[in-house]
């Protein structure tokens, strides 16, 4: 080889992949996920759209060294049984991430959801004023639901920061992994990590009862025993506090029904509607008036009217109906009403608001000011003359 063709390959020597800058950059445009994959670079998802960044395209060995870098002992031999694996890291001046490492085709991937170090308070989420009211709840199941990434979880830990701030109870968390960290307030916290703290979900919810709780939070309801346990216990005093992976409120009552077999179904719609204090589903929607995205939130409570249809099954009146009717004296609302909201305030475009709609034909219709039907309350709670 030449000397003028040795200075060239000199020039190309790579730097090693480095992680943290890569979780640098995401916080440092306020993204909220950063993907790794083999063969290309590392990818941002910010304010909901996936973004390209100037790193180096990943090599197989990248993902192989940042893997055993951010994963225990414990953690590897799990992973080299199960080809997936959850877990949470926090890193020095930039904050805690939620990871996971899988496999796709024969290499490493990865995926890192930043969580803020401070929880936030329920009125910087820009959520209806009902959700302080469920959060301080003496007892009963509140559900917070939608897609991933419609923000669950934040909406979970800042209903516990509110509870933490104004009642004197005992509550125990089952995590997996932990994602906030919460500092006792007026009330005591513990936080049990699934893999860490606990076994299983099944082994902490079977034994969470002894541990004297008023409140217990549940990171997500997985399964039969997990939903059997809630119901059971929300049924029975305490407030129970989780998420489902449902779209709405009416999904939301059918997945908890469904996780039973059929011969169960009517014992379980007693209990449900016994138990069942609220649902709150998620959308996370592109602002217009700034950068970011605003929760348009489909708020359930748990009515008389709601619990009878829950206990019959009865198909004569909609919970969609029902949740709208309730506006005014419950402080219930529909993702409909929700968007018809944030529009009026010029938070969201009108062609989002369409888009995210459940019935974007009647929207578009009370958008223009046509209400369906005569003398009705239209959803901001006038009537229509």
């Amino acid at each position: 080889m030449t000397e003028g063709s040795a200075a060239p390959a000199q020039a190309g020597v790579r730097a090693e992949f480095n992680l943290r800058d890569a979780l640098q950059e995401l916080v440092r445009r306020q993204g909220s996920d950063l993907h790794l994959k083999v063969g290309r670079p590392p990818v941002l998802r910010i304010n909901g759209e996936l973004t390209d960044t100037s790193l180096a395209v990943l090599r197989p060995e990248d993902l192989k060294r940042c893997a055993e870098q951010t994963l225990s002992p414990r953690q590897r031999e799990e992973f080299a049984e199960r080809k997936e694996i959850d877990f949470a890291i926090g890193v020095q001046g930039l904050g805690r991430f939620r990871a996971n490492v899988f496999q796709q085709r024969g290499t490493l991937g990865m995926a890192f959801r930043a969580i803020p170090f401070e929880v936030p308070s329920l009125d910087t989420l820009d959520l209806p004023p009902v959700m302080e009211q469920i959060a301080l709840s003496p007892r009963g199941l509140v559900l917070v639901t939608g897609v991933t990434g419609s923000g669950k979880s934040t909406t979970l830990a800042a209903l516990l920061r509110h509870l933490n701030e104004r009642r004197a109870v005992n509550i125990v968390s089952v995590e997996d992994p932990i994602e906030f960290l919460h500092r006792d307030g007026k009330a005591i916290i513990s936080q049990r990590e699934v893999g860490s703290d606990t076994h299983s979900f099944h082994d902490a919810l079977r034994h969470v009862l002894r541990q004297d709780p008023d409140v217990i939070m549940l990171g997500e309801i997985r399964d039969r025993p997990s939903m059997e346990t809630v119901l059971k216990a929300a049924d029975t005093g305490h407030l129970v506090l989780s998420t489902l992976h449902t779209t709405d409120a009416a999904q939301t009552i059918g997945r908890i029904i469904s996780f039973f077999p059929p011969h169960q179904h009517q014992e379980i719609r007693g209990m449900l509607a016994n138990a069942l204090r609220a649902v709150v589903s998620l959308r996370l929607i592109p602002r217009a008036d700034r950068p970011g995205r605003v929760p348009a939130a489909e708020v359930l409570v748990n009515t008389a009217a709601i619990a009878q249809l829950i206990r019959t099954g009865d198909d004569s009146q909609s919970i969609p109906e029902l949740i709208a009717d309730g506006q005014v004296q419950y402080g219930m609302q529909t993702f409909d009403q929700s968007l018809l909201t944030l529009y009026r305030r010029g938070w969201i475009s009108y062609d989002w608001a369409v888009h995210y709609a459940s019935n974007p034909s009647e929207f578009a219709l009370r958008v223009s000011g046509v209400q369906p039907g005569e003398q009705e309350m239209d959803w901001t709670g006038r009537r229509d003359e």
